[in-house]
């Protein structure tokens, strides 16, 4: 393109330019645009005056007890004249002194409207509290007449009836406002001064507390109506009618000026035109070129698709190996959950071999071997021994008492052999229990919950004697209930570890801890309540989170377990704390299922 096309190109662009500017000022469309839009504000202005009188008229008869709503249209009537302002004090429009009257008609209405309604809230919410008390004022004088004797209700039977009548009429004079009506008020009123010297000293109080609201009615009452005709008064509907009409004869001038505008437009028209035809030749000789270039953007997208394809491949194949991450993540952490109650349950195993250890090293069986030592160093002359010699004298009773010491011992030995075997049968339940992590179904059995906390409590003897923990117990009367033991001990044998734990570090006071079965509402509550540090507010939220612990050996994995298998068994376990050093509680709630044969 030469140099000189290209002037003349910008020349007339700069022409075309020149004309549109000047077809757009001198042309009304904008000025019709702004007076539809100015119509369409004051249309709206009047409608939240409706809105506005609406509400009034509403919180009047108690419809709505929300003066939110006496608001709300002042705001968006304060908005909407904003912008008719700004429209309409456009050079141009109108005379600015006929505007600035109008506008100043209509702000000192408002203002009037504004002041009458805020008094009107004031008045009518003072009143509509009244009104709503009268009920409630009349229930509490009739409520403490009926507790009077029958002769004191007959004497005052009058002033019963005096009152019901005075209730009634204070809401007949609250619809309909008459000068007749609020002179029985006032008589009511008048004959309840007379005879409370006679009433009791509580109902004196009532219908005192009655008569000052019915008080404040009889005063309130007028007052809310003379606001009421005050804001019907007020003519801001006339104030908008008349800012119409001169928008009504803006726009007729306006729109002649259109008209003369319009023949303009249309010999510029012509002249588009024929720039038009000349632009589609241009646009036709431009069709190779941008034929090519839709070509070359349709190569770039097929290879983005393709890239596109490719990267969708990539992300299914790291979305299959996350879920299989996340597949053998929850094994692991069904099998962590189950080693760590394992481990709870070995720590009573370890302080039962243990015992049962020391007591075989002190057993008072070495002594029978010294008593046989004695009687085979005498066998010659046996019968001399044991009657003659002080040694052998002494012997038979060491023998018998010898006895009796085995004997106990040997019970002692037999009880904690069997608290013993009960721990790795419950070991051996817990392993067994790991396919119900993977949807088992749950075994169900007859359990006596009292029995279940006391081997809860054994399986944890040894940890809370070391601690100087002292149990208190609180069974209520709960029966035998239908419920997975596993589960079951699992959560106790957590939490009474956890309480054990909690209150390691307490030194100024007694290590208590509660245990507490209760049955409320059909279900049953199993809490466990010590006196250690506490919880801290954050903490509270995720307390039962995997991997969540305070301890600095803990691995947080008790207490999410006691979670979930709370759930499957259709309960859930909470905890409560007011904060560190206040101790927890750790409350159990199940479903109650009786076994059979209990009421």
């Amino acid at each position: 393109m030469t140099l000189s096309r290209r002037l003349g190109l910008a020349f007339i662009g700069v022409l075309l330019a020149s004309i549109l500017l000047f077809m757009y000022i001198e042309s009304g469309a904008q000025q019709a645009a702004s007076h539809i839009e100015s119509r369409d504000l004051i249309r709206v202005l009047k409608q939240q005056d409706a809105v506005w009188d609406n509400e009034v008229l509403k919180a009047r008869v108690a419809l709505s007890h929300n003066y939110d709503p006496l608001v709300s249209p002042l705001h968006e009537m304060t908005r909407l004249w904003q912008r008719l302002d700004v429209i309409e004090s456009e050079p141009g429009r109108h005379a600015p002194s006929l505007w600035d009257t109008q506008r100043d008609e209509y702000l000192k209405a408002v203002k009037e409207k504004t002041r009458l309604v805020e008094q009107f809230k004031s008045h009518n919410a003072v009143l509509r509290n009244s009104l709503a008390f009268l009920p409630t004022a009349e229930d509490d004088i009739q409520g403490q007449f009926a507790r009077l004797s029958d002769a004191d209700r007959l004497q005052l039977q009058n002033v019963a009836i005096d009152t019901y009548d005075l209730l009634l009429s204070s809401l007949e004079f609250a619809q309909v406002t008459t000068e007749d009506q609020a002179a029985e008020i006032l008589l009511g009123l008048n004959r309840l001064e007379v005879n409370r010297d006679r009433l009791p000293d509580g109902l004196q109080g009532s219908i005192d507390i009655l008569r000052r609201h019915i008080a404040l009615i009889l005063r309130e009452q007028p007052k809310v109506n003379e606001l009421l005709q005050g804001i019907e008064a007020i003519p801001l509907a006339a104030r908008l009618d008349t800012i119409t009409n001169l928008l009504d004869t803006d726009q007729e001038q306006a729109a002649a000026k259109h008209q003369r505008n319009h023949i303009f437009l249309l010999l510029f028209a012509t002249f588009l035109v024929l720039i038009l035809i000349w632009l589609a030749i241009r646009l036709i000789r431009s069709f190779a070129e941008i034929k090519r270039v839709n070509s070359a953007l349709q190569t770039a997208n097929d290879e983005l698709e393709q890239r596109v394809e490719e990267r969708t491949r990539q992300l299914k194949d790291t979305q299959s190996e996350l879920m299989d991450t996340a597949r053998q993540a929850g094994m692991a952490e069904i099998a962590t959950n189950v080693l760590h109650n394992v481990g709870n349950v070995l720590n009573s195993v370890n302080i039962s071999a243990d015992l049962v250890s020391r007591k075989l090293r002190s057993s008072k069986a070495l002594g029978l071997g010294k008593a046989m030592n004695l009687i085979n160093e005498h066998s010659h002359d046996l019968g001399h021994f044991l009657t003659e010699d002080e040694k052998g004298k002494l012997l038979p009773g060491y023998l018998n008492q010898l006895v009796e010491a085995i004997a106990v011992e040997q019970q002692g030995l037999t009880d904690e052999l069997a608290q013993l075997s009960k721990s790795v049968d419950h070991i051996k339940d817990i392993v067994s229990t790991q396919q119900s992590y993977a949807g088992a179904n749950t075994l169900m059995e007859p359990l006596v919950v009292s029995e279940l906390l006391e081997d809860a409590l054994r399986m944890n003897s040894g940890a809370l004697t070391r601690h100087h923990v002292t149990v208190i117990k609180e069974y209520g009367e709960v029966p035998r209930i239908m419920g997975d033991k596993h589960r079951l001990l699992l959560i106790l044998i957590n939490l009474i570890s956890n309480a054990k734990y909690a209150m390691a570090g307490v030194s100024n006071h007694a290590r208590n801890m509660t245990l507490k079965a209760t049955v409320v509402d059909e279900e049953l509550q199993i809490s466990v309540k010590d006196e250690g540090e506490g919880i801290p507010e954050e903490n509270m939220t995720r307390i039962f989170a995997h991997g969540f612990t305070t301890r600095k050996d803990g691995h947080g994995f008790g207490l999410h377990s006691c979670a979930l298998a709370a759930i499957e068994m259709n309960g859930h376990l909470t905890v409560h704390s007011e904060g560190p050093g206040t101790g927890a509680t750790f409350v159990l709630q199940l479903p109650l299922k009786l076994a059979e044969g209990e009421p």
